[in-house]
C-alpha cells in the first residue's frame, strides 16, 4: 500500500516530468496553449532541478533499502541530475570555473534542462511506486 512519501514522490515526479514536457511540446512540436512555454529564468530551473534530485537521492536510498535493485539506476540518475542543476548555482555564488555557468550550451541549455526535467520526474514517479517493493 502507497504511503505519503511514495504519493509525495509520485506527485513530485509527474509535477516535473510536466516541467519539462510541456515546454518542449510547446516550442519544438507547436502544441498546447501559450502558458505550456513555462519560461523560467535558468537559475530558477537550477533550484528546481537540485531540489528535484536531491529528494530523488532520498527516494533512491529507500529503495536500496528494500532491496530494490532498480535503487542504483535511480541514484546514478539522481547524482548526475544534481551535478547538472548545482554547476549553475555554484557559478551564481563565483565558485568554480566558467565552464559551470553552462553558457558553453547556448540556446540548448534551456532543452537540456527540460529533458533533465523528464528524466527527474519520470524516476521519481516509478520510485513512487518502487519504494514499497
Amino acid at each position: 500500500m502507497l504511503e505519503g512519501k511514495d504519493f509525495a514522490a509520485l506527485f513530485v515526479g509527474l509535477a516535473l516530468f510536466a516541467l519539462g514536457l510541456l515546454p518542449i511540446l510547446y516550442k519544438y512540436a507547436g502544441v498546447g496553449p501559450e502558458w505550456f512555454s513555462m519560461s523560467l529564468p535558468a537559475n530558477i530551473l537550477s533550484y528546481i532541478i537540485a531540489l528535484g534530485a536531491l529528494f530523488l537521492v532520498y527516494a533512491s536510498f529507500i529503495e536500496i533499502t528494500n532491496s530494490n535493485s532498480m535503487g542504483f539506476i535511480s541514484i546514478i540518475v539522481a547524482i548526475v541530475v544534481l551535478s547538472i542543476g548545482l554547476l549553475p548555482i555554484l557559478s551564481s555564488f563565483g565558485i568554480g570555473p566558467a565552464f559551470f555557468s553552462l553558457s558553453f550550451l547556448g540556446g540548448l541549455g534551456e532543452l537540456l534542462f527540460h529533458i533533465v526535467f523528464l528524466v527527474e520526474g519520470a524516476f521519481l514517479a516509478m520510485s513512487g511506486f518502487l519504494m514499497e517493493m
